[in-house]
């Protein structure tokens, strides 16, 4: 599932789903704009998992969830706790990232 969040609710996304993977990005940043088609590829291929796009501009408590301070940042999150996150522009980082849930 991709959920391509417009307020500033990922704390509920994060709690109603046991597995959730996010990618904070902003309109006017290049790496989040190339990574999102990969981030996308990966939530077709991941459906036990939930992945959320999430404007960091317009999200700041949705940022504090993963100590946002660089973009693109994506973070997993286990049943409503943060396990890890990254800042990449590489997808091979990604999908390792999402495999430490995923299986």
């Amino acid at each position: 599932m991709l959920i391509d969040l417009n307020e500033d609710t990922l704390q509920d996304v994060v709690n109603s789903n046991e597995k959730v993977v996010v990618q904070y990005s902003a309109s006017w940043c290049g790496n989040c704009r190339i990574m999102k088609p990969k981030f996308k590829k990966l939530a077709t291929e991941n459906e036990n998992v939930t992945f959320v796009l999430v404007d960091a501009e317009n999200a700041p408590e949705s940022r504090k969830l993963a100590n946002v301070s660089n973009l693109p940042t994506f973070a997993t999150f286990v049943n409503g706790q943060l396990v890890n996150q990254t800042q990449t522009n590489k997808a091979e980082v990604l999908s390792e990232l999402v495999n430490e849930i995923a299986n």
